[in-house]
């Protein structure tokens, strides 16, 4: 009779309770991890894709800077974009022509190069091997900053239109992108340019 019992107790499982109480501990915990893990993802993420834009922002910024202080001579200008002569490429012979804009809904910042068979003034524009680039792909227009500021010999801001583009003699770039949460990273550098070639 004894060795029945104890039989029987070996023999005894989980009841269904038992089982559904795991079950659902299980699924509160693997839910709680999925969410944590997610939300920790998601931010990584972002996180991770505003320091690379600013990155990108950055090393364009500085191309910029560099394309426009060996900037020869200046051929129109506004707030949303600007056209000069300028050596595009470390080793060009001769300068481009060179068109820093907008496109229409101010999400892009391209630049159009047009290199030139000389100098100016005797130099001829190339048109056919003009070149746009996308400089920045995600661009972000704030609605109080303006790109472009052209700044005078004591750094005050020329007022647009410019009658003389020989008084320009720095020029401040402000860039920004869009980054995670509907937050802008901006960059603003300044360049000067009164070493500018007149002999061209």
């Amino acid at each position: 009779m004894l060795r029945t019992k104890l039989r029987h107790i070996a023999h005894a499982g989980y009841t269904l309770v038992e089982l559904m109480v795991v079950i659902v501990i299980i699924g509160v915990l693997s839910t709680t991890f999925f969410v944590f893990y997610n939300n920790s993802l998601t931010q990584y993420l972002a996180l991770q894709k505003d320091g690379s834009d600013f990155s990108d922002l950055a090393t364009q910024s500085q191309r910029i800077v560099q394309v426009l202080r060996g900037l020869t001579d200046i051929v129109s200008e506004s707030n949303d974009d600007i056209t000069c002569y300028a050596y595009f490429y470390p080793n060009d012979t001769y300068v481009s022509q060179i068109h820093y804009y907008k496109n229409a809904g101010n999400t892009k910042l391209y630049a159009d190069v047009t290199p030139m068979d000389a100098n100016p003034p005797i130099g001829n524009l190339l048109t056919s091997k003009k070149r746009t680039y996308t400089i920045i792909p995600n661009f972000y227009q704030s609605a109080t900053i303006k790109t472009f500021v052209y700044l005078d010999a004591n750094g005050n801001t020329l007022t647009l239109p410019i009658a003389d583009e020989q008084s320009i003699k720095g020029i401040q770039v402000n860039l920004a992108v869009q980054g995670a949460h509907n937050s802008d990273q901006a960059m603003s550098l300044q360049v000067s340019i009164r070493n500018r070639k007149t002999n061209l």
